[in-house]
Protein backbone atom coordinates (compact mmCIF):
# COMPACT_ATOMS: atom_id res chain seq x y z
CA UNK A 1 0.00 0.00 0.00
CA UNK A 2 2.51 2.67 -0.84
CA UNK A 3 0.96 6.13 -1.02
CA UNK A 4 2.40 8.46 1.12
CA UNK A 5 3.91 11.57 0.15
CA UNK A 6 7.74 12.24 0.63
CA UNK A 7 7.62 14.58 3.56
CA UNK A 8 4.98 12.34 5.31
CA UNK A 9 7.07 9.37 4.53
CA UNK A 10 9.81 10.53 6.29
CA UNK A 11 7.86 11.77 9.32
CA UNK A 12 6.45 8.45 9.17
CA UNK A 13 9.95 6.63 9.51
CA UNK A 14 10.69 8.75 12.66
CA UNK A 15 7.37 8.06 14.01
CA UNK A 16 7.42 4.53 13.07
CA UNK A 17 10.11 3.53 15.37
CA UNK A 18 7.78 3.96 18.55
CA UNK A 19 6.75 0.56 19.51
CA UNK A 20 3.26 -1.03 21.27
CA UNK A 21 4.09 -0.93 24.80
CA UNK A 22 7.44 1.18 24.37
CA UNK A 23 8.71 2.79 27.42
CA UNK A 24 8.06 6.45 27.44
CA UNK A 25 10.71 8.74 27.55
CA UNK A 26 12.49 9.75 30.57
CA UNK A 27 10.99 13.76 31.29
CA UNK A 28 8.06 13.21 28.60
CA UNK A 29 5.84 16.10 29.32
CA UNK A 30 2.22 15.80 30.06
CA UNK A 31 -0.39 15.81 27.16
CA UNK A 32 -1.75 19.22 26.64
CA UNK A 33 -5.32 19.88 26.46
CA UNK A 34 -5.95 20.15 23.00
CA UNK A 35 -3.60 19.11 20.04
CA UNK A 36 -3.50 19.55 16.20
CA UNK A 37 -6.63 17.28 14.84
CA UNK A 38 -8.10 15.52 18.13
CA UNK A 39 -10.86 13.40 17.49
CA UNK A 40 -13.18 13.39 20.46
CA UNK A 41 -16.39 11.22 21.80
CA UNK A 42 -18.07 12.42 24.85
CA UNK A 43 -18.73 15.89 26.21
CA UNK A 44 -16.29 18.21 25.81
CA UNK A 45 -17.00 20.01 29.16
CA UNK A 46 -16.29 17.11 31.49
CA UNK A 47 -14.50 17.17 34.67
CA UNK A 48 -11.91 14.45 33.33
CA UNK A 49 -10.08 14.49 29.76
CA UNK A 50 -8.76 11.19 28.82
CA UNK A 51 -6.79 10.96 25.68
CA UNK A 52 -5.07 7.84 23.71
CA UNK A 53 -2.25 7.68 21.93
CA UNK A 54 -2.99 4.66 19.02
CA UNK A 55 -1.29 3.42 15.99
CA UNK A 56 -4.04 1.34 13.89
CA UNK A 57 -1.56 -1.28 13.47
CA UNK A 58 -0.65 -2.04 17.00
CA UNK A 59 -2.21 -5.43 18.41
CA UNK A 60 -2.42 -4.30 21.89
CA UNK A 61 -4.56 -1.02 20.96
CA UNK A 62 -6.63 -3.32 19.10
CA UNK A 63 -6.88 -5.77 21.90
CA UNK A 64 -7.26 -2.33 24.51
CA UNK A 65 -10.81 -1.37 21.59
CA UNK A 66 -12.13 -4.90 21.92
CA UNK A 67 -12.05 -5.54 25.28
CA UNK A 68 -11.32 -2.62 27.39
CA UNK A 69 -13.39 0.53 25.59
CA UNK A 70 -16.73 -0.35 25.29
CA UNK A 71 -17.17 -1.12 29.26
CA UNK A 72 -14.90 2.09 29.40
CA UNK A 73 -17.37 4.28 26.90
CA UNK A 74 -20.31 2.87 28.58
CA UNK A 75 -19.42 3.78 32.21
CA UNK A 76 -17.99 7.33 31.77
CA UNK A 77 -17.78 8.51 28.09
CA UNK A 78 -21.59 7.81 27.84
CA UNK A 79 -22.56 9.28 31.09
CA UNK A 80 -20.93 12.64 30.50
CA UNK A 81 -18.11 12.27 33.14
CA UNK A 82 -15.19 11.79 30.94
CA UNK A 83 -14.42 13.32 27.15
CA UNK A 84 -11.86 10.60 25.06
CA UNK A 85 -10.06 12.02 22.65
CA UNK A 86 -7.36 9.57 20.25
CA UNK A 87 -4.34 11.15 18.96
CA UNK A 88 -2.55 9.57 16.05
CA UNK A 89 0.81 7.61 16.15
CA UNK A 90 2.39 4.90 13.52
CA UNK A 91 3.99 1.67 14.22
CA UNK A 92 5.50 -0.69 12.05
CA UNK A 93 3.82 -1.06 8.77
CA UNK A 94 3.96 2.51 8.74
CA UNK A 95 1.92 2.56 5.49
CA UNK A 96 -0.52 0.38 6.49
CA UNK A 97 -1.70 2.57 9.94
CA UNK A 98 -1.87 5.51 7.62
CA UNK A 99 -3.72 4.72 5.15
CA UNK A 100 -6.12 3.89 7.94
CA UNK A 101 -6.30 6.97 9.36
CA UNK A 102 -6.44 8.62 6.20
CA UNK A 103 -9.77 7.11 5.77
CA UNK A 104 -11.38 7.07 9.16
CA UNK A 105 -10.99 11.15 8.52
CA UNK A 106 -12.32 11.25 5.16
CA UNK A 107 -15.88 11.95 5.75
CA UNK A 108 -14.58 14.86 8.67
CA UNK A 109 -16.58 13.67 11.47
CA UNK A 110 -16.01 12.21 15.05
CA UNK A 111 -18.58 9.15 15.09
CA UNK A 112 -17.17 7.82 11.57
CA UNK A 113 -13.60 8.52 12.27
CA UNK A 114 -14.10 6.04 15.71
CA UNK A 115 -16.58 3.49 14.10
CA UNK A 116 -14.16 3.08 11.22
CA UNK A 117 -11.20 2.88 13.89
CA UNK A 118 -12.77 -0.13 16.10
CA UNK A 119 -13.40 -1.85 12.52
CA UNK A 120 -9.91 -1.26 11.45
CA UNK A 121 -8.60 -2.87 14.76
CA UNK A 122 -11.37 -5.25 14.43
CA UNK A 123 -9.47 -6.53 11.01
CA UNK A 124 -6.15 -7.19 12.03
CA UNK A 125 -6.64 -10.96 12.21
CA UNK A 126 -7.58 -10.64 8.39
CA UNK A 127 -4.48 -8.47 7.41
CA UNK A 128 -1.82 -10.47 4.86
CA UNK A 129 1.21 -8.98 3.51
CA UNK A 130 0.20 -7.06 0.28
CA UNK A 131 -3.25 -8.14 1.04
CA UNK A 132 -4.18 -5.37 3.20
CA UNK A 133 -5.96 -2.90 0.81
CA UNK A 134 -8.70 -5.22 -0.39
CA UNK A 135 -9.87 -4.96 3.42
CA UNK A 136 -9.70 -1.52 3.81
CA UNK A 137 -11.76 -0.74 0.75
CA UNK A 138 -14.24 -3.43 1.96
CA UNK A 139 -14.54 -0.98 5.49
CA UNK A 140 -14.92 2.40 3.31
CA UNK A 141 -17.64 1.39 1.40
CA UNK A 142 -19.71 -0.45 4.48
CA UNK A 143 -19.15 3.21 5.46
CA UNK A 144 -21.06 4.79 2.95
CA UNK A 145 -17.55 5.72 0.86
CA UNK A 146 -17.09 4.34 -3.05
CA UNK A 147 -13.53 3.29 -4.17
CA UNK A 148 -13.18 6.80 -5.99
CA UNK A 149 -13.27 8.47 -2.90
CA UNK A 150 -11.35 5.93 -0.61
CA UNK A 151 -8.49 6.12 -3.11
CA UNK A 152 -8.91 10.14 -2.70
CA UNK A 153 -8.70 10.08 0.79
CA UNK A 154 -5.84 7.75 1.44
CA UNK A 155 -3.71 9.78 -1.74
CA UNK A 156 -5.14 13.08 -0.43
CA UNK A 157 -1.70 14.95 0.16
CA UNK A 158 -3.19 18.13 2.00
CA UNK A 159 -4.49 15.15 4.32
CA UNK A 160 -1.07 13.08 4.56
CA UNK A 161 0.45 16.88 5.42
CA UNK A 162 -2.03 17.03 8.33
CA UNK A 163 -1.28 13.56 9.65
CA UNK A 164 2.21 14.80 9.45
CA UNK A 165 1.79 17.61 11.69
CA UNK A 166 -0.41 15.33 13.83
CA UNK A 167 2.74 13.02 14.16
CA UNK A 168 5.39 15.89 14.47
CA UNK A 169 3.42 17.03 17.76
CA UNK A 170 3.06 13.61 19.09
CA UNK A 171 7.20 12.32 19.10
CA UNK A 172 7.68 16.42 19.73
CA UNK A 173 5.56 18.14 21.78
CA UNK A 174 3.69 14.92 23.85
CA UNK A 175 7.09 13.14 23.70
CA UNK A 176 4.90 9.96 23.00
CA UNK A 177 7.40 6.73 22.18
CA UNK A 178 4.90 4.58 21.81
CA UNK A 179 1.45 2.80 21.63
CA UNK A 180 -1.34 2.89 23.57
CA UNK A 181 -0.38 5.63 25.48
CA UNK A 182 -2.53 6.82 27.98
CA UNK A 183 -3.04 10.50 29.31
CA UNK A 184 -5.56 11.33 31.90
CA UNK A 185 -6.41 15.41 32.28
CA UNK A 186 -2.39 15.47 31.54
CA UNK A 187 -0.90 12.73 33.48
CA UNK A 188 0.54 9.72 31.70
CA UNK A 189 -0.63 6.78 33.44
CA UNK A 190 2.48 4.25 33.87
CA UNK A 191 3.08 2.10 30.56
CA UNK A 192 1.81 -0.58 30.26
CA UNK A 193 0.48 -3.38 27.31
CA UNK A 194 -3.35 -2.62 27.74
CA UNK A 195 -4.36 -0.56 31.12
CA UNK A 196 -7.60 -2.39 32.64
CA UNK A 197 -10.61 -0.81 33.04
CA UNK A 198 -9.65 -0.94 37.14
CA UNK A 199 -6.34 1.22 35.88
CA UNK A 200 -8.75 3.56 34.33
CA UNK A 201 -10.92 3.67 37.14
CA UNK A 202 -8.33 4.67 39.87
CA UNK A 203 -6.46 7.34 37.43
CA UNK A 204 -10.28 9.22 36.49
CA UNK A 205 -11.37 8.46 40.19
CA UNK A 206 -7.71 10.60 40.91
CA UNK A 207 -8.53 13.64 38.05
CA UNK A 208 -12.29 14.10 39.04
CA UNK A 209 -10.78 14.77 42.88
CA UNK A 210 -8.74 17.58 41.27
CA UNK A 211 -5.72 16.24 39.07
CA UNK A 212 -4.75 18.69 36.08
CA UNK A 213 -7.05 18.69 32.80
Amino acid sequence: MTLLTRRLAIVSAAAAAAACSAEPAVGAAPAAPAAPGDMGVGNPKAPVHVVEYLSLSCPHCAHFHAEVWPAFKAKYVDTGRVYFTIRELLTAPAQVAAAGFLMARCKGDAASYFKIVDEVFDSQSRWQQGNIKPIFLEIAKKNGLTEAQFEACITDEKAQDALGRRLEYATGTDKVTGTPTFFVNGVQLPNQEVPTLADLDAAVAKAAKGGRR
